[in-house]
């Protein structure tokens, strides 16, 4: 099975701007790919990823948090980061724009941002929670997922004229991205989730180098 494509800064960049002119709701979209490329959470983490999951009760970003187990792929939490300024600010104008259309807000705009704090953070357009299905595997678990956030994601990237991709594009590409930075598999490992480091060796392989990037930088 071929791996998810890795993307680009210029396609990310692409898809931001693409996503800020001709998504139904820019805001939302902008932020969602923000935390998908900046976090590597898959598409069902992000449906079940709640308010009091990035902010605290004065609405500032906590610095660490966790992608929780009850909501992890594989049942396993694992640390997640909200120290970029990028995703941050994705966010904010996200959390602006949900207070204008009276989506999962309180009367106590003091805490929370005004936000439910259990609430989800992404809502669908019409500021519903999205849909989740449930299965019961042949081993007996239950797996959950998200089609209606996946396909969401999916349409951002062709929108934004990126083929063959999607959340799993954005984790793989986290990924990449953390490894050509020079971070260890044991780092990868953990900050995805992953069970062991041969997985995050197979996530991060076959990482097509631009090496005009590679050039650029050498003095």
């Amino acid at each position: 099975m071929a791996k998810p494509p890795v993307i680009e800064d210029a396609q990310m960049r692409h898809a931001f701007k693409v996503a800020s002119v001709s998504s139904q709701t820019p805001a939302r979209d902008v932020a969602l790919l923000h935390v998908l490329y900046g976090t590597g959470m898959t598409a069902t983490e992000l449906a079940q990823l709640e308010v009091a999951d990035v902010l605290d009760e004065r609405g500032e970003f906590r610095r660490q948090s966790e992608v929780r187990a009850a909501i992890s792929f594989n049942g396993r939490s694992r640390p997640v980061f909200w120290v970029n300024q990028r995703v941050r600010d994705a966010l904010s104008a996200y959390f602006v724009e949900r207070l204008k259309l009276g989506h999962g807000v309180t009367a106590w705009r003091s805490q929370w941002r005004g936000l439910v704090q259990l609430g989800p953070v992404f809502l669908t357009n019409d500021g519903r929670p999205f849909t989740m299905t449930a299965r019961r595997t042949s081993a007996g678990n239950v797996s959950r997922s998200c089609e209606s956030l996946t396909q969401t994601i999916r349409k951002l990237h062709e929108q934004a004229g990126i083929e063959a991709a999607g959340a799993l594009s954005a984790r793989r590409t986290f990924g990449v991205r953390l490894k050509r930075e020079g971070y260890d598999l044991r780092h990868i490992r953990e900050v995805l989730g992953l069970a062991t480091l041969s997985a995050a060796k197979a996530l991060c392989e076959g990482d097509p180098v631009d090496l005009g990037r590679i050039v650029a930088r050498v003095i």
